[in-house]
């Protein structure tokens, strides 16, 4: 059968390291150690382990997966819907954000006018993250 290090597995999960390392401690996946003391994953408990994520069951506090740094939590004070974008803008502490993006983006994340959400900054671009 096949086993996955905690690396591998946080890259197959889309996850940091130290995020796979956090739900193994806490037995949310089960491990068991090679003969040289690395701590592995079966495949099959990954495979089950990430449909489990797929459906939801990560909690809230792990529901983003991003490699954006710059991260501003923020409220949405502003949504100008138009038929294909729209502008979302954020206000995050005293950083006024707007980002433009699909229609469809906003409807699936839910986005409304007073829910948190962070805006992530990367190069020119303006990512929305629902809280």
């Amino acid at each position: 059968m096949q086993a996955y290090t905690i690396g591998q597995a946080a890259r197959l999960l889309g996850v940091s390291p130290d995020t796979a390392r956090r739900w193994a401690d806490a037995g949310r996946v089960a491990t068991h150690r090679d003969e040289t003391g690395k701590r592995l994953i079966d495949g099959t408990d990954l495979a089950a382990f990430s449909v489990e994520l797929a459906k939801g069951g990560a909690g809230e506090e792990d529901a983003s997966y991003t490699s954006v740094r710059n991260a501003f939590p923020g409220i949405v004070t502003a949504i100008k819907l138009g038929d294909v974008a729209a502008q979302v803008e954020i206000q995050a502490g005293p950083h006024r954000l707007v980002s433009l993006l699909t229609r469809e983006a906003v409807e699936e994340l839910g986005l409304e006018v007073g829910m948190e959400a962070t805006a992530r900054v990367k190069s020119t671009n303006v990512h929305i993250d629902r809280v």
